[in-house]
């Protein structure tokens, strides 16, 4: 067995593409860590993410830092900074997207269990309070990533992976 030439990658990710329904966002609620900033770019990138929207002192996708992290792949997704949190949310439900909050808070339900849907935003907080009361109001489904082991959360950028990666994996036809 050997790894896949480039133009084997190609035909590979477009199959994948085909089969893969749905638009997907992504909100960065506070998230001040560049290098969370850029892991969570880089997974978005990779799993054709739409939009990433960011309010709050969220690093900015161009901060050196999370472009070190995303090895430049920002270009490849379009991004908007709101001032606010409520603009921001009001921009993602303007675009059409159901917000789901990744936060281990009350009512949350399990990610598998989630109902999810075609047109999802992953909203990901800050690194040690999570999402802000103002995002997690508006969330119209809240869930959280199970855990099994003595530790109780995720990085943020690894959460996010998760989230997102789940959130791609069901809506893949076969």
């Amino acid at each position: 067995m050997k790894p896949l030439g480039d133009t084997d990658l190609k035909r590979l990710h477009r199959e994948w593409r085909r089969r893969t329904e749905g638009r997907l966002a992504v909100l960065l609620d506070d998230l001040q860590t560049p290098f969370n900033v850029g892991a969570v770019v880089r997974t978005a990138a990779a799993e054709r993410v739409e939009h990433l929207y960011l309010c709050g002192a969220s690093a900015l996708p161009t901060n050196a830092k999370a472009q070190k992290m995303s090895m430049g792949s920002e270009r490849y997704l379009t991004w908007t900074a709101c001032e606010t949190a409520p603009a921001a949310v009001a921009a993602v439900h303007a675009a059409g997207y159901r917000l789901v909050g990744v936060e281990l808070a009350a009512n949350a339900v399990p990610l598998h269990e989630a109902r999810l849907g075609d047109d999802i935003c992953l909203a990901l907080g800050h690194e040690d309070r999570g999402l802000s009361p103002t995002v997690l109001a508006a969330c119209d489904e809240i869930v959280f990533i199970p855990q099994l082991g003595r530790v109780g959360s995720l990085n943020v950028a690894h959460a996010g992976a998760i989230a997102i990666y789940e959130t791609r994996r069901r809506a893949w036809t076969s």
